[in-house]
């Protein structure tokens, strides 16, 4: 009965991303074991991008631009890629923070394992970088890098920007202002809500730990 529970919880979730996005026939949902020579499957529910669930996420997505700690374009353009279950889940959260007058504010998502060598060479600290030998959760798409902005976009004050590194980013960190400790404790306690775990040494970063994936090399196209 528990297994039967879950193949059907699943199923809900794959026929709610299927009619999310079926309004956008070009959806951007491309199957994990692609090459860019290979068109993508318009029913292929492996992967999600963001922006066919929601108009109202802010992004900046660094690694698309040199504005990043390596100096260096590292994505070919941008687009976010996650695996349905972080789709899903950032949804949720967006609705919620929206009945708030906030909003989320997205900085990465799915990373191909190729990039990540790149930032270990620059920065080989597993503290940082996930070692690309083991693989991080965003080759697996299953991490996203965000925060959380007032109606007017601003983000929220987190006492360092993003890809901070040093003890201040750590969660343990507590010599902040109140209201800097109380801006991550609502962005921890949103993502944890929704299934959605933090790191240690990264107020930032979040991942779906519930159901495996692979690390994949896969780059999306940017026609």
């Amino acid at each position: 009965m528990i297994v039967l529970f879950k193949k059907v919880t699943y199923g809900l979730l794959l026929l709610f991303l299927l009619f999310s996005c079926k309004d956008n026939k070009k959806q951007d949902v491309q199957p994990a074991e692609i090459h860019q020579d290979v068109p993508p499957k318009e029913d292929d529910l492996d992967w999600v991008e963001i922006k066919s669930l929601d108009k109202s996420f802010i992004y900046d997505l660094r690694y698309a631009t040199s504005n990043n700690f390596v100096h260096k374009k590292m994505y070919p353009c941008a687009k976010c890629y996650v695996r349905p279950e972080v789709a899903l889940a950032l949804y949720k959260i967006q609705n919620e923070l929206k009945n708030r007058g906030l909003g989320l504010k997205l900085f990465d998502f799915y990373r191909p394992g190729k990039v990540q060598k790149e930032l270990w060479k620059m920065v080989p600290d597993p503290r940082y970088v996930a070692d690309p030998k083991k693989g991080s959760m965003h080759n697996r798409g299953l991490a996203i890098d965000v925060t959380i902005v007032d109606s007017n976009g601003k983000e929220l004050d987190m006492g360092t920007p993003f890809d901070y590194f040093g003890k201040e980013a750590y969660h343990s960190y507590k010599k902040f202002p109140d209201t800097i400790l109380k801006n991550r404790n609502l962005l921890k306690r949103i993502m944890l809500k929704y299934n959605m775990e933090p790191i240690t040494s990264e107020w930032w970063h979040y991942s779906y730990r519930k159901r495996p994936y692979p690390v994949e090399q896969w780059i999306w196209d940017c026609n």
